[in-house]
């Protein structure tokens, strides 16, 4: 009987080993040049490779007979061959052709193979560098808002954007969408501050281009996250050199040189590769401040190319200043730009004057980095590892490390003492100092009084120290394992993080004139004793000082297993998470000591706020869990068929659960639940690409953090944990009018409401349940992207609109803003310049065509907001002209 089985295993064996094809190959585009990182698949199967820096494959399969060959590559047409398997070699060239259907793009994001956007059970958009480059863009969010489900806010300048994801509440910046560079997160814990992840980075022209995974199944890898992963994959350098220059100039000031360089390191037949990446800048910024904006970025990564797998080191250095706009005093009712003393529309309240401000504080002298507006120096080192111990079982790794110093100066124009900013001055002396005998203004470094019926303005000021190092790492094994009937790719994964930051705030307070980059002011009076009292000195009208002592640290880790599956026509993704969070809040105690000695002064000039060298410590911690199911469906060549569910979580930000006594915080720290479900087809062919789909969002438990003012200060007021719910339908297109013509845009409509909403006063205590069933605030009901584009390689053009719809300036709904419309427009023309494909495009492009002046936010620190004489809010950024000029050698 031993015979007879080993015999029978024997002859199994052979059978296997005989019925093997070797199949090897070439992937090069229509120049030639060879393809790294192309995708080939026998369909149906996961027999398949991916190709080298050089071009070359080879694998096996143990299939037999007739079978077909695809091969993929982001930015290229799937190639498709049958190939007939019969133990004989095969050796093939391929010539893949740049595509115009998005859908056959390749996704790097969120999964663990290869694979086109129509072949993911998810949505997902892109956008590559070429088009990134053409827009000019302000900032991040002139780049990411024509990405369907994103609501994109530039209106405070070059950085931190606040974006907000379909479905979910936000107060902004990147909560529920995490930026990555690279698959790996620019900040791993985010909360610690509230510094958006934008602040850490800025696009370049070193990408191949961008990725937006939305719905939870971009929970399972790396970082992970509840609603989406918005990605860049930068180039790497390959046999074939290359070079970019690209300059730009734009009105106000602009000039800014990108540059690019990729290539071999060593010979021939090296094996290293290089890319390096990089601006310098100098702007004026969007309004002119009088302050400078203006820094270098680079960026570069080393590729060690080996047998099995490859080495790829990525580092960033950027030191980096930009002024950042707050919102401002607007008409009430229109919401129009209000005229200044000088009769000019006024669209900042920043002062270059305030540059270099310092005062005493109990601790010694201040000195204020206001100039620097938001300012960022310092970098990362990634390092990513890949290893194919076989064709079928694969090792993935990536170490971070990061550290920058950084501040954030914001200058809150109109929050003023007195209610009615901007008022005359005569109107502010007698509203804030009545029964005054008197009183004597100049502007600072001018003797001359002022004229008692311009208009002045009361300012807050806020320097936030903010310097943040953090160490993240993730390594993951894939499996694949064949079946009759199709395969598994089974990845099981790790990824740990921890970020150590300070948040320390300084404010002041500042009396100026109502104008752009207006003058400051002093201002003394005598009151109704007849004493001299000196109100504001230097410009300042109160010397608060420090108002915020924090060190903030948090730990995370995760463990996920995940099984892609791949069937003749099916597709499954099915995947677990399971994560844990540890985090130390250390707040100090503040306190106020006399530190100017002049019985003239105000209390609010002589009095300054700082630390007492006190802390209350405490800290947090939780655990929770994510499921994520999803399935895709071929129907026919031209139609998929999809729908995913998820379970995730979200640890609120630390920051929201400030230490009350020592171990002890104010609420109890517990994840915030969402769970998400959408279903969708996507359709296809030479002429039109596009998908349509339902989805439907809940969320339990977000905490958010709203601010007020205090005694001239700003602080933390109310602390407001939601429940929401969201249904919604949304829909892509690409449609190709012409061979070189497309009409490309996106609609997402949705109906959100808070069903529950508990506000906790945090300055004089006391719960209450309100505003259930309102809409969510700034999140619209309507979103859109529509454009026309023309590209025949030698002119290019495109005219596209932006449209966010009409939304809710805070909870309570009681003032809505109107929907916004921005519109762009941009042409090039591209000449060649010799045989070695050297070329130069000259480009013109106009941000906000219409110069339309659309409200993005209201007054996000007043929690009771009204209509009244002024509105304050925050316009988009006004129309501005670009011209670029990009070498290619």
């Amino acid at each position: 009987m031993k015979k007879v089985i080993f015999t029978l295993v024997f002859l199994f064996s052979v059978t296997l080993m005989v019925s093997q094809t070797e199949i090897s190959g070439t992937v090069k585009d229509n120049s030639g040049v060879p393809i790294a990182g192309a995708n080939i698949l026998i369909q149906g199967s996961s027999f398949g490779a991916t190709s080298d820096f050089d071009g070359n494959f080879s694998f096996t399969a143990n299939l037999t007979g007739s079978q077909k060959l695809k091969v993929s590559y982001l930015g290229y047409k799937t190639f498709e061959q049958d190939i007939n398997l019969d133990q004989s070699k095969i050796s093939i060239q391929i010539i893949l052709q740049e595509s115009e259907n998005v859908l056959d793009e390749i996704v790097l994001t969120s999964s663990s193979t290869f694979r086109s956007q129509k072949q993911t059970p998810m949505s997902i958009s892109s956008i590559k560098q070429e088009g990134i480059a053409r827009l000019s863009a302000n900032s991040q969010a002139d780049i990411i808002r024509s990405f369907p489900g994103l609501t994109a806010e530039g209106g405070g300048g070059e950085t931190a954007s606040n974006i907000f994801v379909r479905g979910l509440p936000s107060g902004g910046q990147y909560v529920f969408t995490p930026l990555q560079y690279d698959g790996m997160p620019l900040i791993s814990v985010f909360g610690l501050n509230s510094s958006a992840h934008d602040v850490y980075a800025r696009p370049d022209i070193g990408f191949v281009g961008a990725e937006f995974v939305r719905g939870g199944a971009a929970i399972l890898y790396g970082a992970g996250s509840v609603a989406g992963i918005l990605n860049y994959t930068s180039k790497t350098g390959d046999a074939n050199p290359g070079n970019i220059i690209s300059t730009e100039w734009a009105d106000r000031g602009r000039m800014k040189v990108d540059f690019y360089s990729g290539g071999q390191l060593g010979g021939e037949d090296s094996n290293t590769y290089y890319a390096f990446t990089g601006f310098m800048r100098y702007d004026d910024g969007p309004y002119e401040t009088g302050l400078p904006t203006k820094g270098v970025q680079f960026r570069g990564n080393i590729k060690k190319v080996f047998d099995k797998g490859s080495f790829t080191l990525h580092g960033q250095f950027i030191d980096d200043k930009v002024q950042f706009l707050m919102p401002l005093p607007l008409e009430g009712g229109s919401r129009k730009r209000l005229k200044g003393n000088d009769g000019k529309d006024v669209y900042q309240l920043m002062s270059g004057e305030l540059a270099n401000t310092s005062f005493l504080t109990p601790g010694g002298v201040y000195e204020s980095p206001i100039e620097d507006g938001v300012y960022t120096k310092g970098g990362y080192l990634l390092a990513d590892f890949k290893y194919n111990f076989n064709d079928d079982l694969k090792f993935k790794s990536k170490i971070k490390y990061a550290s920058y110093k950084h501040s954030f100066a914001l200058y809150v124009g109109g929050n003023g003492a007195n209610d009615g900013n901007p008022i005359s001055l005569s109107g502010y002396v007698n509203t804030l100092f009545p029964g005054n005998q008197g009183y004597t203004a100049s502007y600072q470094g001018n003797t001359e009084p002022m004229n008692s019926n311009d208009l002045v303005i009361d300012n807050l000021h806020i320097d936030r120290i903010r310097p943040l190092t953090d160490y993240s790492g993730e390594a993951s094994l894939t499996k694949t394992i064949y079946t009759d009937k199709g395969s598994h790719n089974i990845t099981a994964g790790t990824y740990i993080a921890r970020s150590e930051a300070e948040d320390i705030n300084y404010q002041y307070r500042v009396l100026s004139e109502f104008n752009n980059n207006p003058r400051i002011i002093n201002l003394s009076y005598i009151n109704s004793n007849g004493e001299n009292v000196i109100y504001s000195q230097g410009g300042l009208s109160n010397r608060i000082g420090m108002t915020a002592n924090k060190f903030l640290s948090q730990s995370r880790t995760a463990f996920y297993l995940t099984d892609e599956m791949v069937f003749e026509k099916w597709r499954f993704d099915v995947g677990f998470r399971v994560e844990s969070t540890e985090g130390t809040f250390s707040n100090g105690n503040i306190t106020s000591q006399t530190v100017y000695d002049n019985p003239d002064l105000t209390p609010e000039l002589s009095d300054v706020r700082f630390a007492d060298g006190s802390f209350t410590r405490a800290n947090v911690s939780a655990s929770d869990w994510a499921v994520s199911l999803a399935g895709l469906y071929e129907l026919n060549e031209e139609v998929n068929l999809y729908a995913n569910f998820s379970k995730g979580f979200f640890f609120p930000q630390i920051r929201g659960f400030a230490p009350i006594a020592s171990g002890v915080t104010g609420a109890k720290y517990n994840a915030e639940k969402i769970v998400q479900f959408e279903t969708g087809a996507k359709y296809g062919n030479d002429k039109l690409s596009g998908s349509l789909a339902v989805y439907y969002i809940t969320l339990a438990d977000r905490i958010r953090i709203k601010q007020g003012y205090v005694d001239g200060a700003l602080v933390d007021k109310t602390r407001t944990e939601q429940s929401t719910r969201t249904f919604g339908l949304e829909a892509t297109w690409n449609y190709k009018l012409s061979n070189n013509m497309s009409l490309i845009g996106s609609l997402t409509l949705q109906d959100h409401k808070l069903t529950a909403n508990l506000d906790e006063d945090l300055i004089n205590g006391g719960i209450t349940e309100v505003n259930v069933g309102n809409k969510m605030v700034r999140q619209p009901n309507i979103l859109g992207n529509l454009g026309l584009y023309y590209d025949n390689s030698t002119f290019d053009a495109n005219f596209s609109l932006n449209h966010s719809g009409k939304k809710f300036t805070s909870d309570i709904n009681n003032i809505e803003l109107d929907a916004i419309d921005i519109v762009r427009f941009g042409t090039g023309y591209t000449m060649d310049l010799g045989q070695n494909s050297e070329t130069l495009r000259l480009g013109f492009s106009i941000f906000n065509l219409f110069n339309s002046e659309g409200i993005t936010e209201g007054n996000p620190r007043d929690v009771a907001e009204v209509e009244e004489e002024f509105f304050f809010g925050r316009p988009i950024l006004p129309r501005r002209f670009f011209l670029t000029a990009t070498f290619n050698f």
